[in-house]
This record gives C-alpha cells, structure tokens and sequence, in this order.
C-alpha cells in the first residue's frame, strides 16, 4: 500500500505517545470519541500510523499557550514520523495539505509543532506535473546558458507610473540584466495598471532583445484571482512576454495548480507571508516540505531569501532552503525549480551563496543593491555581474575590484 510519510518536531505535555496517537487518530479515522464505526479492519486500513518517536528533550514551560498544563509539570520535545495511506486522500495537494497541516496544530496536547520532511509516492507526480520549465527552460528563455541569472526588482516597489516603470526597465536593460520582476506590492493597482505596464515594458525589452540578440526575462505580477490571472498570463505571453509571476500565499494551491495548466510560461512563485507560517520555529513549517509541494502544483522559480538578508532567517536556513529547491521531490520526478536569493542582495553575498549552493543554478535579485550604484544602473547590474565572476573563479573581490571599475565603486556602498 502506498503512504505518505510526514516528520514533525512535536512537543507536549502530555505522554508523547499518547500525543502522537491522538495525532494519527484526529487527522486520519479517529475522533475525540470511540465510535463503533471505527472498526478495528477501518482502523487498520485508514487510521494514520506512528511510524516512529523519539524523544528530543524536555523543558519546564510550554513553547504555546495551552489551556491544560502538563500534569507532569515538564513539556516533552520529540521526533514523530506520520503515516497515512495514499487511499485516504488519493494524490490531491489540496486534501494533502489539510491532512499533514490540519487540525493537529490546534490540538490541546500539542504546545508546539513543526513539519520537518515529507515524503510523497509517485502518484503525486503522476497526478502533478510540476514545473514545465524550471533550470533548463529559464536559462532557454533569458538566454543565459551558464552562471547565475543577474536580476533586479522594479523599485520603489510602489508608486512609479506606468511610464516611470518602463524608464527603469530602459535602464535596466541597456545595462545587461538578465532577469527583472514586480514587486509582490505591484500586481493591478490603479496608479500602474497590469494591462499598461506590460504593454510599455514589453515595447522596452522587445527593442532590447533586436539589439543585445536575447531577451531580458521580466517576471509580472498577475496575482489576482484565477480569470484575472488567466487573462493577464495571456497578455504577457502575446506581448512576447517570457514569465509571470504570482504570490503563493495569496492564490492558494488551487490558484497555482490552475494557473499551471494554463500557463505557457514560467511561474515565478514569491513566497510574500512565509514568516507568518516559519518564524516561531516551534510552529508551522520547514522550508523543504512546504516547497515541494508548490513545486508538484507548478513552480518554476521559488524564492528563498538571501544571505545576510535584512530580514530575521539565518544563513543556513536560506541555504538549506535553496539545496531543496534543487533537490529532486522524489526519486522518480526530479521537477527542479530554480532557487531565487533576495533581500538586500548586493555582490557581498555572492561568493558565499555560490559556496553555499555548489551550483549557479540560481537567480541573484539585488534591488538597492543595483539601483544605488553611485554610477548609474548599468555600473550597479555590472558590478554585481563582475562579482558573479570573481566568485565563480574563485577570485577575491578586491583582486577582481583592481579590473573592475564598477565592482570597485560598488564596494564602496555595499555593506
């Protein structure tokens, strides 16, 4: 029989075992009652299994605010493993999703709880399939075969016209970018409408792409709902638009696995709201279980933060994160997407990420990072270009700096 398999740091005050099978019981047959229509051959067919516990540690206070206390007076840390039968669900991401991150969050013997691993059959990936571009189709499509794709965002992230928009696209690519895209903050707003943007931005890169001989890739926000979303993939693609871009928390699983089936371009996926769900590290998610599942409903490009980013992830969270995106979802169906680094990315960072990662299957946002160049755009998109290169051939930057006369100002700003 095939199972779906799901790892959980988990903490209670209860006995762990006991919790780990109240657990199994509420996200899969049982309830807070016996009932005879549970019986034991039901049980034994749709019941989820403990497949393993180990306990981690113990502490004095819960990590969440619980309305029992633990009898014992101590809150114990364990390792548990879940199982359920793929027969329950059948492979559906949404159903997927209630049955590993459902109702066991809010149980009272739970005072903290974190998906860890997931570990899916290959239905899934029969029933999904995943990103239809990913590394190979994205480097095709922006014309950039090796290295890292260089890229930007739009800034500020609001209150630029539509004419102003496409003013920094222009310089954007008569500086050589490879990659740029929306703010999350910018999708249909009445001061730059989607419909306009593209259109006056499309007339930029199309030029750009007669005269450089490959086309920038501009990733557009159409998050929105699924006929909005539909439409304006459309647009994109008949203004010779080679991406799209949709944030994951607002559109939904359901909102992405549409999109997926009719897209013809790449989906670059931002996860804007990823904190609400990771920041407590008692609670919520792990990077690698939850993006796998975005990758099976479609993803392309998947966003991860960046090294010494301005937000509050550390170095090897982000790392670990972009490793997974690049790691197969199951044995039978790598669908690799590609790891994006931003957050107050400049080309500091560069040489650690390439490092970190092992690969330059990657996109390198750097918004300030670029536009605060003190000379000019086309300085900040080279400088940050010729920081790729030094890392990359193991070089340092202030040896790279001395060829370099815009890496070299560049130093000078980034911190």
């Amino acid at each position: 029989m095939e199972r779906i398999y799901a790892t959980y740091w988990l903490e209670t005050g209860d006995d762990p075992a006991h919790a780990a099978e109240v657990i199994a019981g509420e996200q899969s047959s049982g309830t807070f009652v016996a009932l005879p229509t549970e019986t034991p051959e039901l049980k034994a067919r749709a019941g989820a299994r403990v497949e393993q516990l180990e306990v981690l540690g113990h502490s004095a206070q819960p990590s969440l605010p619980t309305p029992v206390s633990a009898p014992s007076g101590r809150y114990t840390q364990a390792r548990l493993t879940l199982s359920w039968p793929l027969a329950n669900l059948g492979p559906c991401l949404p159903t997927l999703m209630a049955t590993i991150a459902g109702n066991l969050y809010e149980l009272r013997c739970v005072t903290g709880l974190r998906l860890t691993d997931l570990q899916l059959p290959p239905a899934f990936a029969q029933a999904y399939p995943g990103p239809a571009f990913g590394v190979n189709g994205t480097r095709r499509l922006s014309g950039v075969a090796h290295g890292p794709l260089i890229g930007t965002i739009i800034k500020p992230s609001v209150g630029l016209s539509v004419a102003e928009t496409a003013q920094q696209v222009q310089l954007l690519v008569d500086g050589g970018i490879d990659f740029i895209k929306d703010d999350e903050l910018q999708a249909d707003g009445p001061a730059c409408p989607f419909d306009e943007r593209v259109r006056a931005v499309m007339r930029v890169v199309r030029a750009a792409a007669d005269r450089l001989g490959r086309q920038p890739m501009v990733a557009f926000n159409l998050t929105g709902n699924l006929d909005q979303m539909k439409r304006r993939h459309d647009l994109v693609l008949a203004e010779g638009g080679t991406c799209v871009m949709a944030c994951l928390n607002s559109i939904g699983l359901v909102g992405l696995t549409e999109l997926r089936r009719h897209a013809q371009l790449p989906i670059h996926a931002h996860r804007a709201g990823w904190g609400y769900l990771s920041r407590a590290p008692q609670l919520g998610f792990d990077y690698a279980p939850w993006q796998k599942i975005w990758r099976l409903a479609g993803a392309d490009h998947l966003h991860v933060n960046g090294l010494r980013n301005k937000f509050s992830e550390a170095d090897d969270s982000v790392m670990a994160a972009a490793r997974a995106v690049l790691a197969p979802v199951m044995d039978s169906a790598p669908m690799t997407a590609m790891p994006v680094f931003s957050s107050g990315q400049t080309g500091l960072q560069a040489q650690d990420t390439f490092t970190g990662l092992g690969s330059a299957d990657l996109i390198h946002t750097a918004g300030g990072g670029i536009f605060g160049h003190p000379g000019g755009v086309a300085a900040g998109v080279q400088s940050f270009r010729d920081a790729w290169q030094a890392a990359q051939e193991g070089v340092a930057l202030s040896q790279a700096a001395r060829q370099s006369p815009a890496l070299a100002q560049a130093l000078g700003f980034w911190r």
